[in-house]
């Protein structure tokens, strides 16, 4: 007996290491690749008596060096080495080629192709955008509210995106008379966009242009006067609010506000009602207003509140008051109103005073009701009440992890809202409610193309991780019925966790790809996020980032312990300040995880927060703090996941970028790699992908965009040994 216990221990053994084998030598192939090798260039970085050296620092070019019709000799050595490392990347992952191709295939033909949004109904017109079959971008239509009304194509987004590799159109705003269209348009995806105006009449477009703008105008009522934000030209900040008369030359427009602190940025919009043109600025910690009778717009500006430090607010107009979601007295968001003839913060009034277990986050008005977008215990809620107080309630949801909101609502007189849902196991639904008899409406629930598809099939849990310091960290997961939580299941962990940003439990059809393989797709709702109140946000920025990432760390661990994987078959997803959270747990825990996909990760902390030139620098001092202050320069630089990287195993790796990106600039993730691959002693899988003609968001097409997807798949498929 006992020799036959040992023989088929000894069998076992010998099947475990040949199925390593196999799956060690399909992670190896890029082994036999060679890989490309960053110049060093070493340059000293000195602040507070510290000196940093950095040997990429080479790779960083201004934008005139990108614009250029000739590249100098630094530019072609900065695109030679993003080459080499795209190269490198396709020669290793090109065995996943037919997978790669199966997964887009798959992610596109669950796509409705000829698809169209649920329409609203504004000023006499009833509003909608359109796909065609095989179309990347949409068409904007409108329909005038009577019978038999014929469709006006607004923009023909595929015929104004031929022969363009970016095509990004911004916002769209329609003069009061119904006969005007402004709309803003980029072509280099910086997010500089161009507006144009286009007479919906004639379908003419009229000779003005406005360059430099964030691609949105505010029309006052004499159809013919249009407020606009322009961008500081190289820290991309938005910085001043100009009037444009039509007719007349960009250079001849009126600067009616300048912000002036560089810590803020501004914009201007028209108020839902259509009685103002609202000048707004913002930082981190602060917020000011200021308005003008859209009836007036050579007028007078008035200051709603003057800013000061910590006090957050934003407004709403209706009737003879002002409405105000403010932060005064109130971490947690509380709702005020105040005369529009008396508005500084000594007249507001409460409507909705503060609770500390509710996070106030936006609110609706009606003629008869008002709405209130509030967050208890993680998850997103509606309440409904009339402004006597009666009929109060909220809309009922019985998913265990979901995401409702209120949707597009331009008519201050009705009984009816329309607002949206979703869950990791529901398509997204718009919905129509009325606030009297509490009977709902569902106008459209997104198609998912696939016979097989059921929602019934996936299985939605909430649960919760205990953090290093004791703190409830809440987790949302969805699989398929019959996945197996073991050692041996491949599980998915995203989250993003800055920015009071929460990372909400929506339905992807795209993730089926994963699910529907066996994966495990769970969110951590760490810190720095704003699920759990607006201290889930105070705790995990400045002083306190690090909670975010420990808190990312304890849920993976969590998820480990309780069985659903284990950290060879564990893997980890984030972008933007999320790839910040990637490059992190990489430094902190790489052990923990077998791959990592960092997307346009932010990853170079202390030197980007360093230089003011950059864009959104000084806006997020308040996010990251000021590295001029030593303080905040020594906390930085030992999590900042570029100046942490050491000579040591580290997991399997994909990084994303884009050339043109301007918020995250390519060079830091180009760096980073660049060092990574100097000094990691594993041979793991350490690859880049650089979209040479996009920025931040990636691939303009509503298609194109899930290539990245498909070989970001493809990356964590193959090192599970799925090929198919």
């Amino acid at each position: 007996m006992k020799t036959k216990f040992i023989y088929s221990l000894v069998i076992f053994a010998m099947l475990f290491i040949a199925c390593k084998k196999e799956k060690t030598t399909v992670e190896r192939i890029h082994q036999s690749i060679e890989a490309p090798i960053a110049k060093k260039v070493a340059k000293e970085l000195r602040a507070h008596g510290d000196t940093r050296i950095d040997n990429y620092f080479w790779m960083r070019l201004s934008d005139k060096q990108k614009n250029a019709e000739t590249p100098d000799a630094q530019t072609q050595d900065v695109l030679d080495y993003l080459n080499a490392e795209n190269e490198y990347q396709k020669a290793a992952m090109k065995h996943t080629e037919q997978l790669q191709e199966k997964l887009y295939d798959e992610i596109v033909g669950r796509i409705k192709k000829d698809d169209s949004s649920v329409p609203y109904n504004d000023n006499g017109y009833s509003y909608y955008t359109r796909y065609e079959k095989g179309m990347d971008y949409a068409l904007y239509c409108r329909k005038k509210l009577e019978d038999n009304a014929e469709e006006e194509i607004m923009l023909n987004g595929p015929k104004m995106a031929e022969g363009l590799s970016y095509f990004g159109i911004g916002g769209r705003s329609v003069s009061p008379n119904n006969e005007l269209l402004a709309y803003g348009i980029d072509t280099v995806s910086r997010r500089r966009y161009t507006i144009y105006f286009k007479n919906l009449k004639t379908g003419e477009l009229l000779s003005d242009k406005l360059e430099n703008t964030n691609g949105s105008a505010a029309w006052a009522n004499d159809n013919k006067t249009v407020f606009y934000t322009s961008k500081d030209s190289v820290t991309l900040r938005a910085n001043k609010i100009y009037k444009h008369v039509l007719g007349t030359d960009q250079s001849q427009d009126e600067l009616v506000f300048n912000e002036e602190n560089d810590t803020f940025s501004t914009f201007v919009y028209r108020s839902r009602s259509d009685k103002f043109i609202i000048i707004g600025s913002y930082q981190t910690l602060s917020t000011e207003y200021r308005f003008l009778s859209a009836d007036t717009p050579n007028g007078e500006w008035k200051i709603i509140q003057p800013r000061e430090r910590d006090l957050e607010y934003g407004i709403a107009h209706f009737g003879d008051h002002f409405y105000i979601r403010t932060n005064m007295d109130a971490t947690n968001f509380k709702l005020v109103k105040t005369p529009i003839s008396a508005t500084t913060k000594e007249n507001w009034e409460d409507v909705i005073p503060h609770r500390e277990d509710i996070l106030l986050e936006d609110f609706t008005v009606f003629k008869n009701h008002l709405v209130l977008g509030e967050r208890k215990e993680g998850l997103s809620t509606i309440r409904v009440m009339k402004w006597n107080g009666d009929n109060d309630h909220y809309i009922q949801f019985d998913d265990p992890a979901y995401l409702a909101y209120t949707a597009t609502n331009p008519d201050f007189d009705t009984n009816v809202l329309r607002y949206s849902y979703t869950s990791l196991t529901t398509p997204s639904s718009t919905i129509d409610y009325n606030m009297e008899t509490k009977e709902q409406t569902v106008l459209k629930e997104q198609e998912v193309l696939d016979p097989n598809f059921s929602k019934d099939n996936y299985i939605s849990e909430r649960l919760y991780a205990t953090a290093k310091d004791g703190v409830k960290i809440p987790i949302s997961l969805v699989y398929k019925k019959g996945t197996k939580k073991s050692a041996d299941t491949p599980l998915l962990l995203y989250s993003y966790g800055s920015y009071g940003n929460s990372t909400e439990p929506y339905f992807s059809s795209t993730r089926l790809s994963l699910l529907d393989r066996g994966f495990i797709y769970a969110i951590a709702h760490i810190r720095g996020g704003q699920e759990m109140g607006r201290h889930w946000y105070e705790d995990g920025k400045l002083l306190k980032k690090k909670n975010t990432f420990t808190d990312f760390i304890d849920c993976g661990e969590y998820l480990v312990n309780k069985g659903f994987t284990s950290p060879e078959h564990t893997y980890a997803m984030g972008g933007s300040a999320g790839g910040l959270l990637m490059g992190a747990v990489l430094n902190m825990k790489p052990e923990l995880w077998n791959g990592v996909v960092a997307a346009v990760p932010f990853v170079d902390v202390v030197s980007t927060m360093m230089d003011e030139t950059i864009p959104l620098t000084t806006f997020e001092f308040d996010e990251w703090g000021n590295p001029k202050n030593k303080e905040y320069y020594d906390y930085m630089k030992s999590y900042s996941p570029y100046d942490n990287v050491e000579a040591k195993e580290y997991s399997n790796i994909l990084i994303t970028t884009g050339y043109w990106d301007s918020q995250v600039q390519y060079w830091e993730p180009a760096k980073w790699i660049a060092k990574l691959r100097d000094l990691k002693t594993d041979d793991n899988l350490l690859i880049m992908d650089c979209d040479m003609e996009t920025g931040h968001g990636g691939a303009s097409g509503r298609f194109a965009r899930y290539k990245r997807t498909a070989l970001s798949y493809a990356f964590m498929l193959d090192l599970e040994g799925i090929k198919e």
